[in-house]
Order: C-alpha cells, then structure tokens, then sequence
C-alpha cells in the first residue's frame, strides 16, 4: 500500500512540474498560456482585417485579476451545483427500496 500511494504521489507531483519546466519562456515576455478568445480574435483580424463585431461587451473587467477571480467563482458555484445534484440522487437512490 505504501509504494502504490508513493507512486501515485510521484506521479502527480510528476505531471504538476513537467510542465512547468519543459516550456521555456517566451522571449518578449508574452504570456504562453493565452486564452482562446484573444487568440481566435487575433486569427480573425489578421484574416480579416476590416472585420467588425457584432456587439461589444456589457461590462469588461478592469484587471486580469478580477477576470480571473470571477472566472474562479463560476466554477466554484457549476462544481458545487453539480455536486449537490450528485448527493440529491444518490440520496434519493438510497431511499427508495432495492428489488433484490
């Protein structure tokens, strides 16, 4: 038990920092890890230069940070729906009587 828990430790701890230390910094100090809306929006505009949206945002974030805090939190609040939905029918399953 204690070398399959050591392995899948190593194993983890494997997957976490190779590849952090396999991607070499871009050199203009460019982030690496961009999101896809920025890079379909640049494909888009370098095809197509002269074209235009269709609409414009309601509200834009005013920092990265708070862009990706409110990102968090949305997949804090889906997670936590779909986990409640789990326990709620898996409690309801354990409920009703089992015909074996």
């Amino acid at each position: 038990m204690k070398t399959q828990n050591l392995l899948l430790i190593l194993g983890v701890l494997t997957l976490t920092l190779f590849p952090l230390l396999t991607i070499a910094p871009r050199a203009d100090g460019e982030a690496i890890f961009t999101g896809s809306d920025g890079q379909a929006e640049d494909l888009i505009t370098h095809a197509h230069p002269d074209y235009q949206p269709w609409f414009a945002p309601l509200w834009e974030p005013p920092s990265n940070e708070i862009e990706s805090m409110l990102f968090g939190l949305q997949a804090s609040i889906g997670a936590a729906l779909i986990g409640y939905c789990f326990g709620y029918f898996k409690g309801v399953r354990s409920k009703q009587p089992s015909d074996a």
